[in-house]
């Protein structure tokens, strides 16, 4: 049972209610200094849940201002929700099902992959999963040496760096390309060792072609269950590039003249309509807007005069036969 003091000290939220029940010899100073001390410890935890909650809130808003990628996003508010709900049961002491949150990007350049993977570090940072979120983006020439032993040294100096964070390996694939005798077979085996070791403290992304990754999957079955969560980043639209476009020029303070908009739509429909299945995407699209800047430069720089509507329009010739 508690005391008379003990339930005085609880009934003091205030540090104010502390200093008057000192001064009126209900509780001593020992008594009061661990109730201050357990009123910073609430004040502590309550500023971090809120920090917490606003950085998460912050990083869903910049996942749902991305445009397009709608099963993107639903799958990756589905990883936050499951993670979210395993912590909770944890805390009550219910059985939980473990945090693997190793993935498989797959999808054509300019999909957004990279994108997501850095939205994907600031989301699981906010939610107190990985330490720091950042992001190590790497290729085979970053971890595949030119003698033996040199691509293990290779692989666990960019594992360390992305400790607390991402490794995003592009283009993973590339790391079965030579086979049996190849230094890439040694790459994987040392991430999968690495992976084992830091469980808690690295997530690993891997990310490429859809056909070319699923063979790679399929050439090595350890890596699918050590993969579990497996997202498709599907080609934009017609539309959703010329969003993109839009949305990339007022970032930078241009628009598009009606006959510029109208050459660059006729751009990106051929790139959408056609056989080929590496378009470029988002990039291609980003492309042709730095080649009209460019493009944009040379022709107002001619000129003696110049406007502020001048500086900020993409005239039809700058657009035109510009290629991503």
């Amino acid at each position: 049972m508690e005391n008379k003091n003990t339930c005085k000290i609880n009934n003091c939220i205030w540090p104010e209610e502390i200093l008057s029940a000192l001064e009126r010899g209900e509780i001593t100073p020992a008594e009061a200094f661990i109730r201050f001390r357990q009123l910073d410890n609430i004040r502590a935890s309550s500023d971090k849940d809120y920090r917490g909650n606003s950085e998460m809130e912050e990083v869903l808003k910049e996942l749902d201002m991305l445009i397009g990628l709608n099963s993107v996003k639903k799958l990756v508010r589905e990883l936050q929700a499951f993670v979210e709900i395993q912590k909770r049961r944890q805390q009550e002491e219910l059985a939980t099902d473990p945090l693997v949150l190793h993935m498989i990007f797959k999808g054509n350049p300019g999909t957004g992959k990279t994108t997501v993977a850095r939205i994907m570090g600031k989301l699981l940072r906010a939610m107190g999963v990985l330490q720091k979120g950042h992001l190590v983006e790497v290729e085979r020439a970053d971890l595949v040496g030119e003698y033996i032993g040199h691509t293990a040294q290779k692989t666990r100096d960019q594992l360390k760096k992305a400790m607390g964070g991402i490794l995003f390996i592009d283009e993973a694939y590339s790391l079965a390309r030579g086979g049996e005798k190849d230094f890439g077979k040694e790459a994987i085996d040392c991430m999968c060792k690495f992976m084992e070791d830091n469980k808690d403290d690295i997530i690993l992304i891997l990310a490429g072609y859809c056909d070319e990754m699923d063979n790679f999957l399929r050439s090595n079955p350890g890596l699918r269950s050590r993969f579990p969560i497996h997202i498709d980043f599907p080609d934009y639209t017609g539309a959703e590039l010329m969003e993109i476009a839009k949305l990339t020029l007022q970032k930078r303070q241009y628009r598009l003249s009606t006959g510029a908009e109208s050459e660059l739509f006729k751009l990106v429909s051929v790139c959408t309509t056609t056989d080929q299945p590496h378009i470029g995407n988002a990039r291609m699209v980003r492309n042709i807007i730095e080649k009209s800047i460019r493009r944009q430069a040379v022709r107002l720089v001619r000129q003696t005069t110049l406007t502020r509507e001048d500086l900020m329009i993409i005239q039809y010739e700058d657009i035109r036969e510009v290629e991503g």
